[in-house]
């Protein structure tokens, strides 16, 4: 894990050089201030648009008040198609809520079809970081009802909680961010809980294409129901309008495998 950490940590360190220098406003809004960033310039060496409002993939992206957002996925690891729907909501320009659902199609032996449990979580914006000297900081929080009894997975849990705090920084080229999240799981024969450290970057290359980068290291209480794992993450992404197009790649090192998905967001 210790290599992993360092070669993630040097590839930071060398694109945050090139970044440019200029703080940009985060993606929610303030209640005095309800003037759509993505018509705003920041001033600097050249003047940049801020494409923040609608780049919906920004690991601190957070809804503006009343913006609705459809997030439709589909992903395919070991013989499993996954598809799945989450839709958010902004409450206000510090608090959004989502609900989410998933279907699995399992093409293996084991036959695990069904539907995951019902998600319905939020994110809670402690501190905007509206100049250099602030960090944005989030608290995350869910709840997990229902799901498949044929499909065991911690996604597909028949009841699951989750809590987490999520910090980082927006600049017109960068976002790093941090996230450390806790989930418990409880059903009748899969009572564990696991923690889930993710580092990640993320960078936009002009106004139309962006980059992901990250790694997910999960430690779980019970390794016989859910081993360890260490996931890298990667996502490219098109910009079109308020859609984006996401094509994603995951990697886990233990077992060695390969998860490819794409996602569709469109923000209202």
């Amino acid at each position: 894990m210790k290599k992993y950490l360092l070669f993630f940590s040097c590839v930071l360190l060398a694109f945050s050089a090139n970044a440019e220098s200029v703080i940009v406003s985060d993606t929610s809004l303030s209640s005095d201030n309800e003037e759509n960033v993505s018509d705003l310039q920041i001033t600097g060496p050249e003047k940049v648009l801020n494409y923040l409002s609608n780049d919906t993939s920004d690991p601190l992206f957070l809804l503006s008040k009343h913006n609705i957002l459809s997030d439709t996925a589909v992903s395919y690891i070991d013989e499993k198609v996954r598809l799945g729907e989450t839709i958010a909501y902004g409450i206000t320009n510090s608090l959004s809520i989502m609900a989410n659902l998933l279907y699995q199609f399992d093409f293996s032996h084991d036959k695990q079809n069904g539907f995951s449990s019902f998600d319905i979580g939020g994110v809670y914006r402690m501190n905007h970081g509206r100049d250099s000297s602030k960090v944005i900081s989030d608290a995350l929080f869910g709840l997990k009802v229902g799901g498949s009894e044929h499909v065991r997975s911690p996604e597909y849990a028949d009841s699951s909680y989750y809590a987490g705090l999520r910090f980082g920084r927006q600049w017109s080229g960068i976002s790093l961010s941090g996230t450390i999240k806790s989930t418990w799981v409880f059903d009748e024969s899969r009572g564990l809980s696991y923690i889930d450290f993710i580092p990640e970057s993320y960078f936009r290359i002009n106004k139309d294409w962006r980059v992901g980068l990250g790694l997910d290291f999960r430690v779980s209480t019970n390794k016989y129901l859910l081993p360890n794992q260490d996931w890298a993450n990667f996502k490219f992404v098109r910009q079109y309008g308020n859609t984006q197009y996401v094509g994603r790649v995951d990697y886990e090192f233990e077992k060695k495998e390969v998860q490819i998905g794409a996602n569709i967001k469109i923000m209202f």
